[in-house]
């Protein structure tokens, strides 16, 4: 992606040097519509339900379809760059992403609706990957760093303040613009991709291995299904989360197998990756901080809103400052990466990250702003200063014609790990709120000193049917409390667990270039 001479029958004529910074800003505007589209509409589900005549069960699918679409279509990266160029495959995307989100807004019916969400997370499969791809591609390897970090703000902003944005757009004007937003966005980033990254030759080295994808995307699609709707389900107590259970189970040794008895470079998935430690300690890491982040950011809220009566807006503004502890973080370590031990500063980010979510478990139910606020901006630091050392770690000894299917799994693991995290700390949520209702509960007689104290005082009176309501309420929000904390230690345990797993990764070498396969490259 350097500047280069070519040879016409005139002599050697120098082509013009690529605009680094414009071709940035052109992908990040694109990871930044993809990435913010997970969560922009969340806020907007109850608008969209009455609009759209949907039961609550059934306008969850508008996040569901988008997440499982997404999720079947992201290993598809890799071969449609390798069959068509990386600039035609972004410039696809970019349009069909953004064509979806106008079909979206335009949605008259839950299954028009649904069925845009299905071509929103198709075409925006591969925007994050591709624009990962395409950072590490035109900056030098000294600069991989800065790099990780502009992209890294891209990915973890949009998660942060899409619900933000969403609840803003929803009540300042209808819940369609949360996705007509996209529009002018994708417009620019088309323009962008389009004048300034220049086209490269379709490789045309990996050959379709259909039996591959088809066995991998109906595993990953059987997966997502099963954490969206396991909760709702109650699991294992439902014949529907068996079946997506035995599905996903005979998928993935189908793909397994399957992969492991092709030759390398003719199954879907090239397994020389699984070869490259640092590529498999990076996916263990990000596996990890997929699941703190987005588990993290699905508690918060709903703990504002649930137990402590925030609206929206204000739950939005109280929790979005962890953005910008993420941003500063960025910036900052984007200059230390290839000057500090890239171990020293994960151990850091992860130290940090760790001292956040300690505070957060001493959450009560008397909390002012900035006690959301610092603990989340701290987090946001501890994150930021992990993303993007984690990103160069993982990608250091990686050759350059593996990268489009590197980035594609990485940001797979990624979103596996946020939804698995959601899952878990979901249904420990629920589960742990009946426990801890029940001891409560046994704690609670006439004779009791609280109860006497609370009895003077008028508050509750167990002989009545309202004193006995008003008291089971005041139980439940308690004890929804202590489930939120036992989860945010959940989370500080998992953070401290992967620490000493930083010996695993080896520092890239100073001063010594990744090896290049010029004649794959050609």
């Amino acid at each position: 992606m350097s500047s280069a001479a070519t040879t016409t029958a005139a002599g050697p004529v120098p082509e013009v040097p690529i605009n680094r910074r414009m071709i940035t800003i052109s992908i990040m505007l694109a990871t930044i519509i993809q990435a913010l589209d997970g969560t922009i509409a969340n806020v907007a589900l109850p608008h969209m339900q009455g609009s759209l005549s949907a039961s609550q069960d059934q306008i969850t699918w508008v996040l569901t379809s988008f997440i499982v679409a997404a999720a079947i279509a992201t290993p598809l990266t890799g071969w449609l760059c390798d069959r068509f160029g990386q600039k035609n495959i972004f410039l696809v995307s970019v349009a069909g992403f953004t064509i979806a989100s106008i079909l979206c807004g335009l949605s008259m019916s839950l299954g028009q609706i649904v069925g845009a969400r299905l071509l929103q997370g198709i075409f925006g499969a591969a925007l994050v990957p591709l624009s990962q791809a395409v950072l590490l591609d035109i900056n030098p390897r000294e600069k991989h760093g800065s790099a990780m970090a502009v992209w890294g703000m891209g990915v973890m902003i949009g998660p942060i303040l899409g619900p933000t944005l969403g609840g803003w757009l929803t009540d300042s004007y209808n819940w369609r613009w949360v996705f007509f937003i996209n529009v002018p966005i994708g417009s620019m980033a088309f323009y962008g991709i389009w004048k300034y990254i220049r086209p490269t030759a379709a490789a045309r080295r990996m050959s379709f291995d259909m039996f591959g994808f088809a066995t991998l995307s109906i595993a990953i699609g059987a997966l997502q299904m099963l954490l969206d709707r396991g909760e709702q389900n109650d699991w294992f107590s439902s014949r529907e989360t068996w079946v997506e259970a035995i599905v996903l189970a005979m998928s993935l040794c189908y793909f397994i197998a399957h992969t492991a008895l092709r030759p390398a470079g003719k199954s879907f998935f090239d397994y020389r990756l699984l070869k490259n430690s640092n590529y498999v300690t990076g996916l263990l890491f990000i596996f990890i901080v997929g699941m703190v982040l987005f588990a993290t950011r699905a508690l918060t809220p709903s703990m504002l809103q649930g137990l402590m009566g925030y609206p929206a807006k204000i739950a939005g503004l109280v929790t979005a400052p962890s953005g910008f502890g993420t941003m500063l973080a960025m910036m900052l370590v984007g200059r230390l990466v290839g000057k500090v031990d890239l171990r020293f500063l994960l151990a850091t980010g992860f130290s940090i990250t760790a001292f956040s979510l300690w505070q957060m478990s001493r959450y009560t139910l008397v909390l002012s702003p900035s006690d959301i606020v610092w603990p989340g901006v701290i987090q946001g630091i501890g994150l930021g200063l992990v993303f993007v050392p984690l990103s160069a770690a993982t990608f250091a000894t990686l050759t350059p014609e593996m990268r489009a299917e590197g980035t594609a799994i990485y940001s797979l693991i990624r979103n596996i790990g946020s939804s698995i995290g959601i899952a878990l700390v979901q249904t420990l949520l629920v589960r742990n709120t009946q426990i801890a209702h029940s001891s409560l509960v046994e704690k609670v007689s006439n004779v009791s000193p609280a109860y006497q104290d609370a009895l003077v005082a008028s508050t509750y009176n167990l002989a009545t049917q309202n004193g006995l309501t008003v008291i089971n309420g005041e139980i439940t929000r308690k004890a929804s409390m202590i489930a939120y904390v036992n989860d945010y230690w959940l989370m500080l345990i998992m953070t401290l667990m992967v620490i000493p797993l930083l010996l695993l990764i080896r520092p890239p070498k100073k001063n010594v270039p990744v090896e290049i396969d010029h004649a794959a490259m050609e």
